[in-house]
């Protein structure tokens, strides 16, 4: 484990395993080093490649600067890849593919980039901004409800939403709550995908909803020479002995 220092003076903790060509891991909505997929895909990997995970900013041992904007997580996301070597092949998943697109659309040096389904919408009108709610919500202490709010705006049904109330790993969850106005806005900005040189494998779950799936499409039609992929999984997940050997094959 260790730590750098992105350019607005914000410390950014990462993890490194492995041996090879470096490779940085990007996470999705309310992930971090202590939990979410990452840290199992980073071991999956790393008989082949050197792997980065890191808390994005506000969560885990990462600071949380102020103001939020997308280009300081560009930075965070730059300061990683300067930490594993100056360059790295980059993984993302959800909100943290599309990060991984302003990266590279932003000149991050990204020698490739895997996207597992990133949630980016190109319709005229992608529904209501629910980031002032769930700014309000946490403001007002109520982090359970802002980030029930946040799922469900996300699609996930009412049922399995009051489900994961009980959920034993939900303390850790609703301290993460002020962050997924973070991923919205990294979502609600569309990347220039014309000047992503890097190249780029845009993947989707077999178990994903349809919603999913065109939103993949959409980004890999948008993307130069982009390739495209729909992998055995679950809904929106894929799980890490899956995953690791088409990013290692892509990679390659």
């Amino acid at each position: 484990m260790g730590s750098t220092v992105s350019r607005d003076g914000t410390r950014i903790g990462f993890s490194r395993v492995g041996t090879g060509p470096a490779v940085v891991l990007v996470d999705g909505a309310c992930c971090f080093r202590a939990s979410g997929p990452m840290g199992a895909l980073a071991e999956a990997l790393s008989g082949s490649f050197t792997v980065s995970t890191y808390d994005r900013r506000g969560r885990g041992d990462s600071g949380d600067t102020a103001p939020y904007a997308v280009g300081r997580e560009v930075e965070d996301l730059a300061a990683v890849v300067e930490a594993a070597g100056g360059a790295a092949f980059a993984h993302g998943f959800s909100s943290g593919a599309v990060l991984a697109l302003h990266a590279a659309a932003a000149g991050v040096p990204l020698r490739a980039v895997a996207l597992l389904e990133p949630p980016l919408s190109f319709e005229p009108d992608a529904g209501p901004d629910v980031r002032p709610e769930i700014e309000a919500l946490v403001a007002a202490g109520r982090r359970g409800d802002a980030l029930a709010r946040f799922q469900l705006a996300c699609g996930m049904p009412e049922e399995v939403v009051a489900g994961a109330r009980r959920s034993p790993g939900r303390p850790v969850l609703e301290a993460l709550a002020h962050t997924t106005a973070y991923d919205l806005t990294v979502t609600a900005t569309v990347p220039d995908l014309a000047a992503v040189a890097a190249p780029a494998l845009v993947l989707d779950s077999s178990g994903s909803d349809p919603r999913l799936r065109a939103w993949a499409d959409g980004v890999a039609a948008r993307l130069p020479g982009a390739a495209r992929r729909t992998v055995p999984g679950e809904w929106h997940g894929v799980a890490p002995d899956v995953l690791a050997p088409v990013l290692a094959d892509f990679f390659s």
